[in-house]
């Protein structure tokens, strides 16, 4: 929410029409499709993934921009701040129910897949089979690999987003106290921190592939692997980008210590971030 304040904000403002929601909806569909087919082999799907991309980035781009708009005209009154507080709660309780699908399907296939595999029943099927995590499976179908564990591009992955919290909200203080030039540094630090997490994620992905034989189609164990980090990345990604936006606009002055709902939504999505991490990084390079 911006600074300011015209003495004519509506009681609650409600938009134009705008053909925003639909075009997102078709650079999304293009996205799926795009990622759905590159996966299972097909060359077009990656052109489909940039498309998709791209489109959409561009209509964020406009939609946000109207946002932007609308709240340093002085539309947006209390009750508005009020809604996108509750929206954004809504988003990360979806972002919880996501991830805590993936967690779930790794505990399915860790705590009840394998053990069942490996009874006394199945032994006359299988008698190679070893329920240890990070196995080629029972029918032995899956090319060897090893398993990644914590140390240490991981563990200086939790070191930089747990930093990150720090700076971060080092830098919401500063606003909330008026400090403009402080809050722009943490803030810009918080982003650098992020920039290099995933940094020595796609390192790490390198490392995967290359020295470890570990790939999405390593059994259950590369699937899973490769989702929650994956898609974790994807999510430290925007919220990168939420958090550059937010520092364009506080060099733009858009932002005041009682008016700055754009900075805490972006801000309590990074941290919803980092505590996906710290359970990811403990359930899939720990245990």
């Amino acid at each position: 929410m911006s600074s300011a304040s015209h003495g004519t904000t509506p009681y609650y403002y409600v938009p134009h029409s705008s053909s925003h929601p639909v075009m997102a909806a078709i650079g999304l569909f293009f996205v799926i499709l795009g990622a759905g087919q590159w996966i299972n082999g097909s060359g077009w799907g990656a052109w489909s993934l940039a498309f998709g991309l791209i489109w959409w980035l561009a209509v964020l781009y406009r939609w946000f921009g109207d946002a932007i708009a609308e709240t340093n005209a002085g539309l947006y009154s209390r009750k508005i701040d009020i809604s996108y507080r509750w929206s954004m709660t809504w988003f990360i309780f979806s972002e919880v129910m996501f991830f805590g699908a993936f967690f779930g399907a790794l505990f399915y296939a860790r705590s009840i897949s394998m053990p069942w595999l490996a009874d006394l029943d199945h032994k006359v099927l299988w008698p190679d089979f070893s329920a240890n995590w990070g196995n080629v499976g029972p029918a032995g179908t899956i090319e060897k690999f090893e398993t990644m564990g914590p140390f240490w591009i991981p563990t200086i992955n939790t070191a930089l987003l747990l930093t990150s919290g720090v700076t971060l909200t080092i830098s919401h203080h500063a606003l909330r106290a008026g400090e403009r030039s402080k809050t722009i540094l943490w803030l810009a630090a918080t982003i650098l921190l992020g920039a290099i997490f995933m940094g020595c994620q796609a390192y790490e992905y390198m490392h995967a592939y290359s020295e470890l034989n570990l790939k999405l189609t390593s059994g259950i164990y590369g699937s899973t692997f490769f989702m929650l980090t994956g898609f974790h990345g994807f999510h430290v990604t925007m919220g990168g980008i939420m958090l550059s936006v937010v520092l364009y606009r506080l060099m733009k002055g858009h932002f005041t210590a009682d008016h700055h709902f754009a900075f805490e939504g972006a801000a309590w999505y990074w941290h919803f971030v980092d505590v996906v991490w710290l359970g990811l990084y403990f359930l899939v390079y720990w245990l």
